[in-house]
């Protein structure tokens, strides 16, 4: 009896969300400038040894956008496109973007980063609700990525005092 292989829906999507918690003993105004300053975000999001920046272009307002172009150790091309849709000084940023490997398409997300202070310190939750592409990211690949990247800002942080 021949057996039919399944067919792998090519377009599909997988919707999900997460949040990380995590506390910074800095200011919420040092943590937001990380976060609102070009030349910072440059530093901890795409500088680093094997990474290869093709494009970075940041405007911090409402409506103003980001395009981050790059790759890491000679592997493909990963571009980010966001817009930021809130904006409340050293307590909320909301943004959308959209994230791409090479001509294909990863993700949509809708992201909401929460300042709070906590002691001497910021309470920083990130809350990120995502549609995740074709199978090509993964909603655990994309939340150790950001914690990776929450990470490489508290060691900014810590050197840049």
């Amino acid at each position: 009896m021949n057996q039919i292989a399944p067919v792998k829906d090519e377009h599909s999507v997988i919707h999900s969300t997460f949040t990380i918690e995590r506390t910074y003993p800095q200011s919420p105004e040092r943590v937001f400038f990380a976060f609102a300053d070009k030349a910072m975000v440059r530093q901890w999001r795409i500088e680093g040894d094997g990474f290869t920046i093709a494009e970075f272009s940041f405007d911090f307002c409402v409506g103003g956008s980001e395009v981050s172009r790059f790759s890491f150790g000679g592997g493909p091309e990963i571009r980010l496109d966001a817009q930021f849709q809130d904006i409340v000084p050293n307590q909320r940023i909301v943004f959308s973007y959209r994230m791409a490997i090479g001509t294909q398409p990863l993700s949509a997300s809708l992201t909401t980063i929460e300042l709070t202070p906590s002691g001497e310190g910021t309470r920083l939750t990130y809350t990120e609700q995502g549609a995740f592409f074709d199978g090509a990211d993964s909603v655990k690949g994309r939340e150790e990525g950001t914690r990776g990247l929450l990470e490489t800002l508290a060691s900014h942080l810590q050197k840049s005092k």
